[in-house]
């Protein structure tokens, strides 16, 4: 890690190889069909601010904040092109076999991004309320009630 900060291009290489799937799957939880270009963005943030990383026993932490921001910010970004109809590759389609169960991609695809994270954070990360609340920047109480209205969502849409 050390030597990736201090610009050693094989220990970057190693820590890309290493950091490269994880924040691909925390991205791809929230930003759905737009998670490789916010996996891409947060990695090139992580390694253009590597070097100001200060303690580097916080590397995962520090880098799944920055993936999560990245993610929510694309999720964001194509939710409001749906709305105005610029971008219909983000819209979820309505067309289902009424004997199938939708699968969860799609169900997810239906929740607003923050909702979104805060279960990719809770229930795929196994974050704590109090890791999930540092690393969205809000508040724990904050936390338990998007937690339980995207819990309450999901199960909703997952039973239609």
């Amino acid at each position: 890690m050390v030597e990736a900060q201090r610009g050693d291009v094989l220990a970057m290489s190693q820590l890309m190889d290493a950091l490269a799937p994880w924040i691909a799957r925390i991205c791809g939880g929230i930003a759905l069909d737009h998670a490789d270009d916010a996996a891409q963005e947060a990695l090139v943030q992580v390694f253009r601010d590597l070097r100001d990383l200060r303690e580097p026993a916080a590397l995962r932490g520090w880098a799944r904040r920055i993936a999560v921001r990245e993610a929510v910010r694309h999720a964001q970004r194509a939710r409001s092109e749906a709305a105005r109809g610029d971008d219909t590759s983000a819209l979820v389609s309505e067309a289902r076999d009424p004997g199938v169960a939708p699968d969860v991609r799609s169900v997810l695809a239906q929740l607003a991004p923050e909702q979104r994270a805060i279960l990719v954070l809770r229930d795929l990360e196994g974050l704590s309320e109090d890791e999930a609340a540092a690393q969205l920047g809000v508040a724990k109480g904050t936390v338990k009630s998007r937690l339980f209205r995207a819990r309450e969502a999901f199960a909703k849409r997952w039973a239609e």
